[in-house]
């Protein structure tokens, strides 16, 4: 089933497809209706944690980093399931949804354990509304107004639909390698955060934006080819940006003449881009999109094609989204819940 297809689909009928996307991967066919409404009120009903854990697992034991938060709170659930080490399918399932439920719960209330302990800002926590989706629900949380408009939601679905699943990535190699040991669901996938917090996984989003800023800082906010080009292979000489010789956003291991998803990140972040005034910041991601293969190519000295990948777009619309760099990873995590999980089941 192409991506692309349902993306227009849910585009076209104004509707919320990341529950679709979800409930396709764990049970491997397109629901009806009737199957999708039970499967969001089987979803809204698990968007609660049991009775003290925010406070004792996220409020009493803040982490600056929300993905640590989330792998350990992750483990801690074990702890509140009967049948924590019941590995029957209906129990996987069981669990498997509880997760997807409550991922972006519990980096909601970390985000804003963070924001309060860390950074001096006021405790401010909402409860997830049943009756929204999840790219709702996860506005209304992270923000301390809880408003948000439909196109900033659709938006925030869209990015949830295309980071749900993608082949056997590092992470996803991590939930497969811990199953296949019988552990039981919540080792599983909190081995699999602790995998995507990695800059060269999950973390390569925010990464792109270290680099974006990096670059205007020293060759200005709308350079000439020449002279991106020529910091672009600084950057992968290892003598500037972070020395890593990595350009973030560029390759992928299955990808390599096009990311799908980096295509429709990209002509939906154009729009939105130049409607905010974010067009400096876009054309030149596109510029290192165009620019980057050519230099890659060049000091490699390889004629292997190398493209953009999802990465290279999606940390700018979430700073158009009013997102902090703090929830870029894990917003990936709460979006590839369904695909981990669908592996553990496979």
């Amino acid at each position: 089933i192409s991506v692309e297809d349902i993306v227009e689909a849910h585009r076209k009928s104004g509707t919320f497809g990341y529950e679709e996307v979800a409930y396709l991967l764990l049970l491997g066919s397109l629901p009806t209706q009737a199957q999708q409404q039970r499967f969001n009120d089987v979803m809204a009903r698990a968007r609660t944690m049991p009775a003290g854990f925010t406070e004792d697992m996220i409020l009493k034991a803040p982490s600056r980093n929300i993905m640590n938060q989330l792998a350990r709170s992750v483990l801690a659930l074990y702890s509140y399931d009967d049948r924590a080490d019941d590995t029957a399918l209906d129990n996987v399932l069981r669990q498997s949804i509880g997760l997807i439920a409550r991922f972006p719960l519990i980096a909601a209330n970390a985000f804003a354990a963070k924001r309060h302990y860390f950074d001096g800002d006021s405790l401010i926590l909402h409860n997830p509304e049943p009756e929204l989706s999840v790219a709702e629900n996860i506005l209304r949380m992270i923000r301390p107004d809880a408003a948000y408009t439909p196109e900033e939601a659709h938006l925030l679905d869209l990015m949830l639909i295309l980071h749900a699943e993608n082949s056997s990535n590092n992470s996803t190699f991590v939930c497969r390698a811990i199953t296949s040991s019988g552990t039981d669901t919540y080792s599983a996938i909190a081995g699999a955060v602790g995998s995507l917090k990695g800059p060269l996984h999950g973390g390569a989003n925010a990464k792109v934006m270290q680099m974006f800023r990096d670059i205007r800082e020293h060759v200005g906010e709308a350079p000439d080819d020449a002279s991106l080009d020529a910091y672009l292979d600084r950057i992968l000489d290892g003598e500037a940006g972070d020395r890593s010789g990595k350009i973030y956003g560029l390759g992928h291991a299955v990808y390599t003449m096009s990311d799908p998803r980096e295509v429709i990140l990209k002509n939906r972040a154009r729009h939105l881009a130049y409607e905010k005034g974010f067009e400096e910041e876009y054309n030149m991601l596109c510029s290192i999109e165009r620019l980057a293969p050519g230099i890659f190519a060049e000091e490699k000295g390889s004629s292997k094609p190398v493209c953009a990948n999802v990465d290279l777009f999606s940390g700018l619309i979430y700073r158009m989204l009013g997102i902090s760099e703090d929830l870029y990873t894990p917003l990936f995590a709460i979006a590839r819940v369904p695909g981990w999980c669908a592996h553990r089941v496979e």
